[in-house]
């Protein structure tokens, strides 16, 4: 499709079929979704896990990824987060008039690809256009759901004292990623967004040690947030060697420049991994064999002292709280 979104695209007329039918079954189509009833029939037995979330990003094109993949990587990464598969993805597009139809279209296919890449269905949706400036752009609402894999599930209430805290890999790229972008900046070496779904690595990480604790992909308010999350759910007291905490070399030097911390700074293809001591060498080991664990370490431990706080252990032997993130450091950024 070429030309501009207009109004009539979202009537529920001829135009809006043209849409679902040009662009979105183009992409997005499956036997469940190609039904086009009010509502998908689905199949699901067991406990599920489910999760809805909403894109805003801004830029919508950002390096390592865009709005598209990131709604499909985000909720996905959620309903994963519960110890689940995800299996079915809903989309709303919240979309404003006058958005080049090739943008949207590039927006829509991406999403797909990352769909099923994830081996997700997209079974339902809904497209609504609204008048110039009451949306930037392109707003996309997802809610997934899966089925749980083990009993208990991961939960931020499940951390004990002596569990082992892993990390996947290095913190603040997407962040940076996006501030970078729009901001206009330039560093010595590119950064690019650490954008991905992470149920593949998930499902062998649980395949392999099913009594997982803790999971969490640390999104907004980044690594530190997220730990402080899990102290507080837990009543534990979280602990983190600052000198094992991985940051690529070009996020460190822009977040020096710009006065960023990148504890703080959101990544969307990244997760903790909090295990029993017992666990924790089989489950670096299962992370490392996928490209996205790749880069995976530990970087603490669950302590009894000081609950519901997050505890930097610096290298000159002293120790700093860690608070979770006061105000909105980088709007817009998922």
């Amino acid at each position: 499709m070429s030309g501009r979104l207009l109004l009539d695209h979202g009537s529920g007329g001829k135009a809006s079929q043209r849409l679902v039918a040009e662009m979105f079954m183009r992409h997005l189509g499956n036997e469940i979704l190609g039904r086009l009833d009010d509502a998908a029939l689905l199949h699901i037995s067991g406990p599920i896990a489910m999760s809805t979330d909403s894109f805003t990003v801004d830029p919508i094109f950002f390096p390592g990824g865009d709005i598209g993949a990131l709604a499909v990587h985000g909720t996905v990464n959620d309903v994963s987060m519960l110890g689940a598969r995800p299996l079915y993805l809903t989309c709303g597009f919240i979309l404003e008039e006058g958005l080049d139809l090739k943008d949207l279209e590039r927006v829509v296919a991406s999403l797909g690809q990352a769909a099923r890449e994830a081996g997700v269905l997209v079974v339902a949706g809904d497209t609504k256009v609204v008048p110039r400036g009451a949306v930037d752009k392109v707003f996309i609402n997802t809610t997934g759901i899966g089925t749980v894999l083990v009993d208990p599930a991961p939960s931020g209430h499940r951390a004990r004292p002596g569990d082992a805290i892993l990390l996947s890999g290095t913190m603040g790229d997407h962040g940076l990623a996006i501030l970078s972008t729009r901001q206009g900046l330039s560093f010595e070496s590119p950064v690019v967004s650490d954008c991905a779904s992470l149920c593949h690595i998930v499902g062998k990480v649980l395949e392999a040690v099913p009594d997982v604790h803790v999971l969490r992909d640390p999104t907004r308010g980044g690594l530190a947030t997220t730990l402080n999350e899990i102290a507080e759910q837990s009543g534990v007291g979280c602990f983190i060697e600052e000198s094992l905490i991985p940051v690529d070399p070009a996020v460190a030097g822009g977040c020096a420049v710009l006065g960023l911390d990148p504890l703080y700074l959101a990544n969307e293809g990244k997760f903790i991994c909090i295990v029993p001591e017992e666990d924790a060498e089989t489950t670096l080991a299962v992370m490392r064999a996928d490209p996205l664990g790749k880069g995976a370490c530990r970087i603490g431990e669950v302590r009894g002292e000081h609950p519901g706080k997050v505890v930097m252990l610096t290298p000159l032997g002293g120790q700093r709280l860690l608070g979770m993130l006061e105000g909105e450091q980088l709007p817009r950024i998922c």
